[in-house]
């Protein structure tokens, strides 16, 4: 694609801040690439504007600004430029990628969110359903492209950040849609990466739109108890700068914090911390040139005023996974209120602000040390998360619960640092260090001491996990587990081993039902017929696939037997075809061509229009019909096979009931979610009973009605994807005689 031409001679608002942001940052870097991209974003945008009538390139340059003063590099502030032109103009990532290469195509693409289908004649309900999942499979894309490169998300960071500063334009509902997200998600992403500069400005923006009255409130009684408290704050810093430099601390500067306002709001509403209490507190930040001045400024802090018992903390020598370092302490003040102090280096202060963007350094090609570890355990879990989670909608719960709500951090005999959820128990340790070690649990220790696999991990806890080769995890465990996580790998546990028998139970159907065409399965069964069944049946890539579709009964014996028929008269020349079965050649009546024959469905099976099913003829009752692998049928065809009947039942547009077992997770409101998916389905639910088990799992015996088999299997499949199901089977009706 040949170089734009330059669209206008109109400097575009917030351009010299790119331009000088990265100069301060890259100096002596040429702004040519730069420039193409903005000329690019500027033609391609031409004649678009934003909801509040301004060009829409103010938009993408807005974000440039926050990813230079970030100190990001130059591909990703061209990225910025250029993050909507895939979604909103004729520019394609082809187009992008020949103009700036891989990188900033990559980053362009992970940014831009899925199209939404055209859902115009759909319900309310139906679309709005259909939004979200939009958004949570849009969600997912960009989670995992920032785990293959972390500056998709800072892109997506910054574009948030300039939406959520111009919300007030659009539609209430969306509003509140927006905000909601940005506080659940996006704020909290900022937090993980350590990009504070981001997280707070979100996280006011968000609570702004959400809680105006309550924001304007807080709001005033900062600014009013900010005002009555400035000159104590000035005094504390002299009087510590003064301290610093008598002792020979240097250059140390001394500043005031901010306070922001969704953290007041927080400790007001969800800690109960009184508001005098909240708006009292003052904060110092000192910031030294070396680590070692860190612990000396701390020595000397303590000696002027009186340090709080308890309220001290070293995140210097420990860490936070998202880099964060600093020592915390909360003194006496000069007035005699309580005051934070932090200490930190220039270095651990622009990581605190800027989190992964510092660490990022782009110059060299690879980050530092220290922050490459916790990333690269970010990134892991992230891949983690999407290989545990059939739905985009379970991968952002996991990862909502787990990455980016409060943590706690314990360590492992040999000192390595592990980050949970708070309120994580031995169970969630051990699976979080790898799921070998979960699934070989038997004993826990903290601090040295046993201890129940229930038991809550704190902050500097010392965690061993004692395990047995032999030993499996119990359902019961689900019921201890914190970790969204913990609880996928137990639950995928008991589905793989629940899947065994499932395989075998299909296989021993379709051998059954070959052998009833006259093949010997042994012979016709080899590794080519699996091969060739493994494309011929839906979502199957493996042999075992195929057991389990026939033995969940998704996929019919029947149509199984029927391809390895044919397959096997395709391969072999006629005289050596095997014939079929005399049974077979019986031409098949349609049950809606028998009138003249009263037919009735037996309860003891539940037979629905399109499946395998044979009729057998009774004694003045006519023929009663019955599924091909019924356990009564089959007793029957060896004491009186003459009374079998082959019949076919096409669907006739009525409803059928049938019955089902669903195992899954025990939880409040699962009864509920599991027939809102048969609502939506449209599908009627004659009845259903609920079962909780000791092990935290519960047993739903439902009915309900469908249209044939393939209606059957198409909400078989929806219930097995649901995150809580464990297995589901379906069985004869309560009270059947079996």
């Amino acid at each position: 694609m040949a170089s734009p031409v330059n669209s206008s001679d109109v400097p575009v608002p917030g351009w010299d801040r790119v331009l000088s942001a990265f100069g301060e940052h890259w100096p002596g870097a040429s702004h040519d690439r730069l420039t193409r991209a903005l000329e690019l974003a500027r033609l391609a945008h031409e004649g678009q504007f934003r909801k509040s009538g301004e060009p829409y390139i103010i938009h993408p340059v807005a974000v440039a600004v926050t990813i230079a003063e970030l100190g990001m590099d130059e591909d990703s502030i061209c990225a910025a430029l250029l993050h909507d032109v895939i979604e909103d103009t004729p520019v394609t990532a082809d187009d992008v990628e020949a103009e700036f290469g891989k990188d900033v195509r990559h980053m362009t693409e992970g940014v831009t969110k899925l199209q939404s289908q055209k859902l115009a004649e759909a319900s309310v309900s139906k679309r709005a359903r259909a939004e979200n999942n939009r958004a949570a499979e849009s969600l997912r894309k960009l989670l995992l492209a920032m785990a293959d490169d972390f500056r998709v998300m800072v892109i997506k960071l910054a574009d948030r950040l300039h939406n959520m500063s111009t919300i007030d334009s659009m539609a209430v509902d969306k509003q509140v849609r927006i905000a909601n997200e940005t506080l659940e998600v996006y704020a909290p992403i900022a937090a993980r990466l350590g990009i504070w500069q981001i997280k707070w400005q979100l996280e006011d923006l968000a609570f702004k739109t959400l809680h105006p009255e309550e924001f304007n409130a807080i709001r005033e009684r900062v600014a009013k108890s900010r005002k009555d408290r400035e000159s104590e704050l000035k005094t504390a810093i002299v009087d510590l700068e003064v301290m610093l430099e008598e002792n020979g601390l240097k250059g140390v500067r001394v500043m005031g914090r901010p306070k922001h306002l969704y953290s007041i709001y927080n400790k007001h509403v969800k800690q109960g911390v009184p508001w005098d209490e909240i708006l009292d507190l003052i904060a110092i930040r000192v910031i030294c040139e070396k680590q070692h001045e860190c612990y000396l400024a701390l020595g000397l802090v303590t000696e002027i005023w009186r340090p709080i018992p308890g309220l001290f903390s070293d995140y210097i020598q420990n860490p936070k996974p998202n880099g964060y370092q600093s020592l915390h302490t909360k003194v006496i003040g000069p007035s005699g209120e309580p005051l934070e102090v932090q200490i930190r280096t220039r270095q651990m202060h622009e990581i605190a602000e800027f989190g992964v963007a510092a660490h990022w350094t782009y110059k060299e090609g690879s980050t530092k040390p220290d922050a490459a570890t916790g990333f690269a355990q970010l990134r892991k879990q992230l891949f983690d998360f999407s290989n545990d989670n059939e739905t985009s909608s379970d991968f952002l719960r996991s990862v909502s619960t787990d990455l980016f709500s409060e943590q706690v951090f314990a360590f492992t005999p040999g000192g390595d640092v592990v980050d949970m959820p708070a309120g994580s128990t031995p169970i969630d340790f051990a699976f979080r260090v790898h799921t070998r070690l979960g699934e070989q649990l038997v004993m826990a220790k903290i601090n040295g001491d046993i201890v129940p696999l229930g038991t809550a991990i704190k902050n500097g806890d010392v965690v061993e996990i004692v395990t047995r080769n032999n030993a499996q995890p119990s359902l019961d465990w689900l019921e201890h587990a914190k970790s969204a996580h913990t609880r996928s790998k137990i639950r995928g546990y008991f589905r793989r081993r629940d899947r065994e028998l499932i395989i075998q139970r299909g296989k021993d159907g379709i051998e059954r039902e070959v052998r009833a065409r006259g093949l010997d399965p042994k012979r016709v069964m080899g590794d080519e017929m699996m091969k060739f069944l493994i494309g011929q049946i839906k979502d199957c890539t493996s042999i075992n696939d195929v057991y389990a579709r026939v033995g969940e009964g998704l996929t019919s014996t029947q149509s199984v037997a029927d391809k390895i028929y044919r397959r096997v008269r395709e391969l072999e020349p006629p005289e050596q075809s095997v014939a079929e079965p005399e049974a077979k050649k019986v031409e098949a009546t349609l049950i809606t061509g028998i009138d003249q024959v009263m037919t009735k469905r037996a309860r003891c099976c539940e037979p629905v229009p399109g499946e395998e099913v044979v009729g057998f003829v009774t004694r003045g009752r006519g023929i009663m019909i019955h599924r091909r692998l019924c356990p009564n049928v089959l007793g029957m065809s060896e004491k009186e096979p003459e009374r079998i009947t082959p019949i076919k039942w096409k669907s006739d547009g009525k409803s059928y009931s049938v019955h089902l077992l669903i195992t899954c997770v025990n939880r409040q409101g699962l009864l509920m979610d599991i027939v809102s998916i048969f609502a939506e389905a449209k599908t009627n639910v004659t009845g259903a009973k609920i079962k909780t088990l000791p092990n935290n799992t519960a047993e739903i015996m439902i009915g309900i009605e469908v249209i044939d088999v393939v209606n059957l299997r198409e909400l078989m499949g929806k219930i097995s994807n649901f995150g809580d199901v464990i297995s589901i089977l379906r069985v004869h009706a309560p009270g059947a005689r079996k």
